[in-house]
C-alpha cells in the first residue's frame, strides 16, 4: 500500500506534468533566448575546459577556494556516478528505452540551465570571516530576489522550498545503497556489509573537507571516466551492427511507449517522459542547484567563465556517459532482462566483455560512489551554512553535520535489505528528494534570467568581442554593491 502511494506522489504529483513543463520551459526559454547558446558555443566551452585543465596557475587574485578544474572535478565526481550506472538502468528498467530520448532533451536544454545556475552563484557568492567564497541557491535567491526585486516573500518561500527538499535528500540518499548493491551482486558479500566498509571510507574521504576533496577529484575522477567510457564503447563497437536497431527503439519508444517483452514490465509513454528527464536531472544535476554550490567557492574573474564548465559537464555526462551506458543495456539485451539498477548495468557489461569486466566495473562504482557521496556532502554543508549564518555554535553545528552526514545514507541500505526493496523502489525515493529544490530553483533561475544575460553580455564583449565593453560594469555582486553605496553616501 505504502510503495503504491509513494509511485503515484513520485510520477503523478512531484514528477509530474508542472515540474516537467516547468523545465521544459525554462530550458527552451534560456535557450532562444541566448540564442542556443550551448549548441553555437559549445566548442568554446570545450576550449575553455581545456584551458583550465593544463592552467598552471590560477588567479590568485580572485575570491575562491579550489581552482575551477578543481571545481568542475568536484561537480562532475558528483555528476558522474551512480546516475549514469544506477540510475541510467532504471530509467530503461522503469520507462523503457525511449527514457533515454527524454533523457536526452532533459540534457539539451539542462545546458544552458546549469551554465545559468553556475553564473549566478558566482555573482551573488559571498565571503566568510576567513575571505573564502561560498554560494549557491539560497544566497542568490537572497540577494537577487529578496534584496534586488524586493520580492521578500517570495524570496523566503522560494529559499525554504528548495533548502528543505534538498536536505531532504540528507536523510535519502541513494549513493551508499547502489555500491553496496553493485559490490553485493558482484563478489557475493553481503550488501549491509558492503555499505558499512563504504561508509568508513567515506568519512576518510569527507575529513579533509573542500580543498582535500579537490585534489582527490582531481585524481580519481579523470581515470575512472576514461575508463568507464572505454570500456563501454569497446562493447558498441563489438555489437555495431546492433547500433541502429538501439537507436530505432529509443527513437519509437519514446513517444509509443515499449511493449512488455522478456522479463520487461512495459512502459506507457508517460512514464518513459518522466523517469527519463527525472533520472537526467538526478544525473547532470542541471536545475538541481548542488554544482552551483561548488562553482561559487572556484577561483574566477567573471562568473560566466565558470558557467561555460557547466555546459561542459552536463554534454560529458548526458551525451557521452549516459548514452553510453545505455546503448551497452540496450545492444548487448540486457534491457529487457527484468533486471534494474547497478545489478542490470553490470549484467550488460558482463555480456558484453566478460566476468573480469564485470568486477572492474563494480570496483569503478564503489570509486564513483565516493567521489559523488563527497560531492554532495560539500554541497549540502553550503545549505547548512546558510541555515546556520554567523551562529556562535557555527563550528560545532558543522563538525555534528560532518559526522552525521553518511549515517542516513547506510540506514537506507538497511531499510532496504530488511523490506527486500527492488532497486526501482529505492529509485523512488531519491526521486521524491529532488523534485521540491528543482521546483524552486528553476523559478528562481528564471526570474534572475535577465541579470545572467547581462553577464553573457559582458562576457561576450570582453573575450568574443561581440559587442562594446562597458568598463563600468561589475561582474560581481558586491562589487556592484559597493558601487551603488558609494553613490548614495
Amino acid at each position: 500500500m505504502f510503495l503504491k502511494f509513494l509511485e503515484v506522489l513520485v510520477w503523478e504529483y512531484m514528477w509530474g506534468v508542472p515540474l516537467i513543463v516547468i523545465i521544459l520551459g525554462a530550458g527552451l526559454y534560456f535557450t532562444i533566448s541566448t540564442n542556443f547558446f550551448q549548441c553555437r558555443y559549445l566548442s568554446h566551452a570545450f576550449r575553455k575546459t581545456k584551458e583550465e585543465v593544463f592552467k598552471k596557475n590560477p588567479d590568485k587574485t580572485s575570491d575562491g577556494v579550489v581552482s575551477p578544474l578543481q571545481a568542475m572535478n568536484i561537480a562532475i565526481g558528483t555528476t558522474v556516478g551512480v546516475g549514469n550506472i544506477g540510475g541510467v538502468a532504471t530509467a530503461i528498467a522503469f520507462g523503457g528505452p525511449g527514457a533515454i530520448f527524454w533523457m536526452w532533451v532533459a540534457g539539451l536544454v539542462g545546458q544552458i540551465i546549469k551554465m545559468t545556475e553556475i553564473t549566478l552563484a558566482v555573482h551573488y557568492r559571498s565571503k566568510n570571516t576567513y575571505g573564502y567564497a561560498y554560494g549557491g541557491p539560497n544566497y542568490y535567491m537572497q540577494k537577487g530576489i529578496g534584496a534586488e526585486k524586493k520580492m521578500k516573500s517570495l524570496y523566503h518561500f522560494l529559499s525554504f522550498l528548495f533548502a528543505f527538499g534538498f536536505l531532504v535528500a540528507f536523510f535519502i540518499n541513494i549513493q551508499t545503497y547502489t555500491v553496496a548493491e553493485a559490490i553485493a551482486d558482484t563478489f557475493n558479500i553481503n550488501m549491509i556489509t558492503s555499505g558499512i566498509i563504504y561508509t568508513v571510507l567515506l568519512y576518510i574521504m569527507i575529513a579533509g573537507g573542500l580543498t582535500s576533496l579537490g585534489k582527490i577529484a582531481s585524481i580519481l575522477v579523470p581515470f575512472m571516466v576514461l575508463f568507464y567510457l572505454s570500456s563501454g564503447l569497446f562493447i558498441i563497437f563489438k555489437n555495431i551492427v546492433q547500433l541502429p536497431y538501439a537507436f530505432e527503439l529509443i527513437f519509437k519508444s519514446a513517444f509509443t511507449g515499449t511493449a512488455a517483452t522478456g522479463g520487461f514490465a512495459g512502459a506507457a509513454f508517460s512514464q518513459a517522459i518522466k523517469v527519463g528527464m527525472s533520472r537526467s536531472v538526478f544525473s547532470n544535476e542541471a536545475g538541481w542547484g548542488s554544482a552551483p554550490m561548488i562553482h561559487a567557492s572556484a577561483k574566477t574573474n567573471h562568473p560566466i567563465n565558470q558557467g561555460i564548465l557547466g555546459v561542459f559537464e552536463v554534454f560529458i555526462d548526458t551525451f557521452v556517459i549516459c548514452s553510453i551506458t545505455a546503448l551497452t543495456i540496450i545492444m548487448t539485451g540486457q534491457w529487457s532482462s527484468g533486471l534494474d539498477g547497478a545489478t542490470l548495468t553490470l549484467s550488460a557489461f558482463e555480456v558484453g566483455i566478460g566476468t573480469p569486466a564485470k568486477i572492474i566495473i563494480a570496483i569503478g562504482v564503489f570509486l564513483f560512489g565516493l567521489t559523488t557521496s563527497s560531492g554532495i556532502y560539500a554541497q549540502m554543508e553550503v545549505v547548512v551554512r546558510y541555515l546556520v549564518g554567523e551562529n556562535k555554535k557555527k563550528d560545532l553545528l558543522l563538525n555534528l553535520y560532518k559526522w552525521l552526514y553518511p549515517i542516513p545514507s547506510l540506514a537506507l541500505v538497511f531499510i532496504a535489505v530488511y523490506y527486500e526493496f527492488p532497486g526501482t523502489i529505492v529509485w523512488l525515493f531519491s526521486d521524491a528528494s529532488s523534485a521540491l529544490p528543482i521546483f524552486a530553483n528553476v523559478i528562481a533561475l528564471v526570474l534572475l534570467f535577465p541579470r545572467f544575460m547581462e553577464l553573457l553580455k559582458d562576457y561576450k564583449a570582453k573575450y568574443l568581442g561581440i559587442g562594446k565593453v562597458d568598463p563600468d560594469f561589475k561582474v560581481f555582486y558586491e562589487d556592484r554593491n559597493k558601487l551603488n553605496t558609494q553613490k548614495f553616501k
